[in-house]
């Protein structure tokens, strides 16, 4: 079986609002030395079989059409064994 471990984060170019609140917050509670929070979305799935090379496509597929969008956001992922 096959873990992808999936991180999307808005584009450099795309303003970040809930970072911004998180950290004006962080900096309110003392941790100042903070220069930009960015926010994204962690995804985990499980995929039967060992065909890493399929994984792969599967989960650029999966990302293309569903879990990011490409107009504001950017993915990369890894594939590991478990």
């Amino acid at each position: 079986m096959l873990e992808a471990q999936i991180n999307i984060t808005l584009k450099k170019t795309v303003s970040d609002p809930q970072g911004q609140t998180i950290k004006h917050a962080l900096v309110s509670l003392n941790f100042d030395k903070l220069s930009n929070v960015r926010i994204g979305k962690y995804v985990v799935i499980n995929i039967e079989g060992n065909d890493k090379k399929k994984a792969e496509e599967d989960v650029k597929d999966m990302c293309k059409k569903l879990l990011a969008n490409p107009i504001i956001e950017d993915y990369s992922f890894q594939i590991r064994e478990i």
